[in-house]
């Protein structure tokens, strides 16, 4: 099909160039941006008169009372206060986004189960129509838990908004490319990046190169950060620095414009004349942001033994429980394996996180048949799962030179909560029936009378 052409047309704030033009550097970091001088007071948030006849409006991201080192919120310079943005309420039906409790009696989850990519389509997808949830954990109105989709997009959005009050959205593109225009400003992003959009967030997608497939992970919990290295240090893993901010970008449109809100896992519409994308400045520390991938540097053991896959950890978000996470966000991207005497690949267990995997390009080490770019697999909370035969044979018998991994990018979202099938996932997706049967060949070795190997 004809791809629908992109068409941002957003007055951008001035940057130094370069290759990190348009975005500024860090994470979580306090930020101040303006696409007019001197459309950002200073020295105070909210002036009796604002520059250019501007409207000042708070963003809060996290309770007034959150501790100030988690207490997270930005100050925004608009032309018109966001009440203006929305209208009276339509409900309208997306049937194929799913959120939690979403447990269909017809369906069973209890099982490892694994996904070819699923097919593009013939059918005009935006970013709202073409969500396919595959996952549902937790409770979306307790803000307890998450979803995982795939998404399809093969048109823009043309003059239609979005934003979910429900959650923050970590977005992996696997194919194609999209540009995020948000009220914070613009992101583009690629395969091997991601982005993440903060709960409340205002914005439209647009095509720059697709048609575009990916995954998401939709957090209904507290907002991902990044894991405590602990004795690791201050470095390594995922660097702060490569974590990449918007500059101040706003559209002053007068056109009739649709606003959709995904609200305790409804859907529903409003009708506007005007583009909501309207912040001239902004400052805080609530705002989108991309990293890529490729800058993720892993660390691992170089002498023995396999470390524990959360040593992989990108991002987290918390659960309330110390040291158990509501989702983790972790990669397996290329490195070098130089452990003695060791099985290399994952080994064999049974885990109280469920894992849902998605392999971004290239060849997961564990399981090199079957689990191909654009795929999922999942392993729910206390199902055993590991290397098939060939993996584990390879493993056992290899030479164990040093040995680097190319060419493969895989991650997984792991959550504590089990993970319930959608019925698309059960009956639509390209589901691998004969998955199971990986392990079937696997041989019993144990001989009692051979002593030491």
């Amino acid at each position: 099909m004809t791809l629908a052409p992109h068409r941002t047309q957003m007055t951008q704030a001035p940057s130094l160039g370069g290759p990190n033009a348009g975005y500024m550097s860090g994470f979580g970091n306090d930020f101040e941006t303006e696409a007019l001088p001197d459309a950002l007071p200073q020295g105070m948030n909210s002036p009796q008169k604002c520059n250019y006849g501007l409207y000042g409006e708070q963003l809060s991201g996290t309770a007034f009372t959150a501790p100030s080192h988690q207490n997270e919120r930005t100050w925004c310079y608009r032309i018109r206060p966001s009440v203006k943005h929305t209208h009276r309420f339509q409900k309208i039906d997306m049937p194929y986004w799913v959120s939690a409790p979403h447990i269909d009696p017809d369906v069973i989850s209890l099982g490892q189960y694994r996904w070819n990519p699923v097919p593009h389509s013939n059918v005009p997808l935006t970013w709202i129509t073409g969500m396919r949830t595959m996952t549902t954990a937790g409770d979306v109105n307790t803000q307890v838990g998450m979803a995982s989709h795939v998404y399809l997009v093969n048109t823009s959005m043309e003059d239609s908004y979005f934003y979910s009050a429900d959650s923050e959205l970590l977005v992996v593109p696997q194919e194609g490319r999209l540009r995020f225009c948000t009220e914070l400003g613009i992101i583009d992003i690629e395969p091997q990046e991601i982005a993440i959009l903060p709960r409340g967030l205002v914005y439209r997608v647009e095509v720059l190169d697709g048609p575009a497939r990916g995954f998401v992970c939709e957090n209904y919990g507290q907002k991902f950060n990044l894991p405590g290295r602990g004795p690791i240090g201050a470095n390594c893993m995922a660097n702060p620095r490569d974590f990449k901010t918007p500059v101040a970008a706003f559209e002053d449109r007068e056109v009739p414009s649709t606003v959709t809100i995904k609200w305790c896992g409804q859907f529903h519409e409003t009708k506007i004349g005007h583009s909501p994308l309207d912040v001239v400045a902004w400052h805080g520390n609530y705002a989108p942001c991309k990293y890529d991938l490729r800058t993720y540097c892993p660390v691992g053991a170089i002498l023995f033994d396999h470390p524990d896959p959360s040593i992989f950890t990108v991002l987290t978000a918390d659960s309330g429980v110390e040291g158990t996470a509501n989702i983790d966000f972790v990669l397996f991207r290329d490195r070098w394996m130089v452990a003695e005497n060791t099985f290399r690949p994952p080994w064999y267990h049974k885990n109280v996180m469920s894992e849902l995997m998605g392999n971004i390009h290239g060849i997961y080490d564990a399981k090199p048949k079957g689990f191909i770019p654009g795929g999922i697999s999942l392993h729910n909370m206390m199902l055993p799962h590991g290397p098939d035969k060939n993996a584990f044979e390879g493993a056992s018998n290899a030479d164990l030179k040093a040995e680097k991994l190319e060419h493969t990018m895989s991650f997984m979202f792991e959550t504590r909560f089990p993970q319930h099938l959608t019925k698309f996932a059960a009956t639509q997706a390209p589901l691998q029936d004969d998955y199971i049967d990986c392990w079937s060949d696997i041989e019993k070795k144990f001989d009692g009378t051979a002593g030491k190997k």
